[in-house]
This record gives C-alpha cells, structure tokens and sequence, in this order.
C-alpha cells in the first residue's frame, strides 16, 4: 500500500492544477445543458418546461450524490473512489451522446449527476494532502477550478453545440472525463480510510450534524436559498436569449458564462474579508446586492447592459456568500469536515433544484417577468432567513 502523503511540500503543483481542472470538469458536468435548452425542446419535441427537466435531474441526481457517495471519502480508499466515480460519469455523458429520446438524455443525465459529486471529494483530499499553514491557498486553487467549471461550462457547450451540434458537447465531455481520470490515478497519492465506519453511520451522522449543528443548519437553508435564485437565472436564460427579445444561437448564449467567471473571480474577496473577521458584512451585502441584480434583470429583455450588469452583480453575490458560508461551517469539526461538506452541499443543491423547476414554471406561465419576481422572492427570503438565523455562530 502506498503511504499518504501529508506534507504540500511533497505535493507537486501540477498536481494541485490538475485537481483544480479536475474538479472543474466534473462539477461542469451538470451544467452543459443550460445553454442547449431550446435546442434540446425542439430536437425531443417536448416544450421548455419539460426540457428544463434536463436541470433539474442534474442538480437532484448531484444532491443524491452528495448525501450517498461523498461520506464514503471517510471510509474507501480516495483515489479509488475518485478515479471510479470519473469513469461513471463519463458513462453517463456517452449515454447522453448517444441519446435517441428525451428519457435516455435524462438518464444519462442522472448518472452523469450522481457520480460528478467526484468534485466534492476531490477539495477535501487537496486539504488532506496539503500542509496546515498552506492549506487554504491549496484548497482555494481546487475551489477557483470548481466555481470556474460551473460557469465557463455555459460557454464551452455553446461553443461546441454550435460547431458541431448538441451531441458534440456531450462526445467531448466525455473524453475529457475519461482523461482526467487516467491523469488522477497516475497522479494521486493511495489514501485510505477507516474501515471500522459503517456506511449507516456515516449517512446517519451527516443528518446528525444537520440536526445538532443550528450553524451548519442556518447556512445549509442560506445556501439553499441562494442556489435556488442562482438557478432560476440561469435555467431560464437561455429562453430569454433565444426567444424574440435576443434570437441568440447556442454560441452567443454560452458567452454569457464569461460574465459569470468573472463573478466568480471576483467574489474571492468574500474569503478574505471572512478571514479578517468581516464575514458577516460579507453576506449582508452579498444578500443585498442578490436582490438589486433582479430588480436590474427585470429589464433584461429591453436592455443588454442591465442584463450584462445583473449576471455580474447575481454571479459575485451567490459565490462571496457561498465562499463565506464554508467559511463558517468549516470552523465546526475538523474531523468531519467531509460529512460537514455533505450536509451542506445536499441542501445547497436541493435548493437549485428547486429553482430550476420554479423557474422553468415561472418562465412558461409569466415570462421573464415571473422568473424576475421569483428571484427577487428567493433574495427577500435569504435575507429574511439570515435575519431570524444570523446569531449561530460557531462555537
């Protein structure tokens, strides 16, 4: 057995780079679809509501995941896991290539999601492998490559799709799953974990900490909320920009990904005013300015500036209160960081799913001026929730 490896000194920074891209790739995994909607409505003959399914599959099959598959990173040997989970997915997106009918595109989409929880697997082995006093920076290039590949994924399936059609980006996505899967077992360390955890235990702990931890419990509904508004966005952009407002292709439509990394580039500074003690006025005002980014997005159909101005201000504010949050919920236990992780993310993603499936009935029955006042609702909400909740703090 090969020992682990418990210094960052003995970690190469290629591999940190190749687990930040790696993580970035799987959790893009789920948001392919996004900008391929109306495509995907017109191929299948089904109507935008029903191809919003795609979304929502994605991110239920991923909360599953999160709740099932990644408690088991405390128990199985990781690169094992990892590795494995990366060839599942890749799979699920052959499936989803070869799809003939919109229920094998949604199966694939449900294997696709419930294995591309590798992602979440993958930050805390980078903590496990790096050295206290340089962990955050490490465990910060794997979280850059995660918020990265959620957004840029819009822009490379746009791309893709309009080059060589839908099916292209799912071919493509697969390869490069299958890759970086060959480059991870070559690349990390064997780590193995406490075979004396049952899996029962593990699951049972993870809705223990939910139930016993009022921190983890406040941020988990936070950031539920939050995803839910980040959802509803971006499930429905892409009918917005390919209906009569814009008429955008599949490519034009991925580009606004662009904007979206920028926001995530941006919201670094969330971390660092949590590590100065700020993080409180870090959400406050990521909360707000959630909210005003839909009051500038109701205008979006008439305005592409105000559009271009609320996908930034939406992108920076859901990212800085995120970050903030796994600040907070990471000071709780150490040693049970990845059930920690769990919980959190579970909610996190229960959340998005449900947006999506709002969204994408706001969308069919008010247009995107129903999407805009149901993000705004979910922002209120937030802030509400962050009021009555706000006193956890970590002991």
């Amino acid at each position: 057995m090969t020992a682990p490896v418990h210094s960052y000194a003995s970690i190469k920074r290629s591999l940190v780079l190749l687990m930040a891209v790696a993580t970035g790739l799987a959790v893009a995994s789920n948001y392919y679809a996004q900008p391929l909607l109306q495509t995907l409505a017109r191929t299948f003959g089904v109507d935008d509501a029903t191809a919003g399914l795609v979304v929502t599959v994605a991110q239920l099959s991923y909360a599953a995941g999160l709740l099932l598959i990644v408690p088991l990173g405390d128990r199985l040997e990781r690169r094992g896991l990892i590795v494995g989970l990366y060839v599942l997915c890749a799979v699920g997106l052959l499936v989803s290539a070869l799809s003939g009918s919109f229920a094998m595109l949604l199966a694939g989409t449900l294997l696709t999601g419930l294995c591309s929880v590798s992602a979440q697997v993958l930050v805390p082995y980078a903590a496990t492998l790096a050295a206290p006093h340089e962990r955050g920076r490490v465990v910060g290039t794997v979280m850059s490559g995660l918020l990265l590949g959620i957004l840029l994924a819009r822009t490379m399936s746009g791309l893709l799709a309009g080059a060589g059609g839908w099916h292209t980006v799912y071919w493509v996505a697969a390869a490069l799953m299958l890759a970086v899967a060959a480059l991870l077992w070559r690349g990390l360390p064997r780590h193995e974990g406490d075979r004396s955890l049952s899996y029962a235990h593990l699951i049972v702990s993870v809705l223990s900490l939910l139930r016993d931890e009022p921190v983890l419990r406040s941020r988990a509904v936070l950031g539920g909320l939050i995803f839910a508004g980040f959802s509803v966005f971006w499930t429905t952009l892409a009918f917005l920009l390919a209906g009569p407002a814009y008429g955008y292709g599949t490519s034009l439509i991925g580009l606004f990904g662009l904007i979206g990394a920028a926001g995530a580039l941006a919201a670094n500074l969330s971390g660092k005013l949590s590590d100065r003690g700020r993080g409180g006025w870090a959400t406050w005002g990521g909360l707000v300015m959630l909210l005003a980014s839909w009051l500038l997005l109701l205008a979006a159909p008439h305005s592409l500036v105000l559009l271009i101005v609320g996908v930034l201000l939406l992108d920076v504010a859901v990212q800085g209160v995120h970050i903030n949050n796994q600040s907070v919920i990471y000071q709780l236990d150490a040693a049970a960081r990845n059930r920690i992780t769990s919980a959190y993310m579970t909610c996190y993603f229960i959340g998005g799913a449900t947006g999506s499936i709002l969204g994408t009935f706001a969308y069919a029955h008010a247009g995107w001026t129903g999407v805009s006042v149901l993000g705004a609702i979910l922002a209120a909400a937030a802030l509400g929730w962050l009021a009555v909740s706000g006193r956890a703090s970590p002991r």
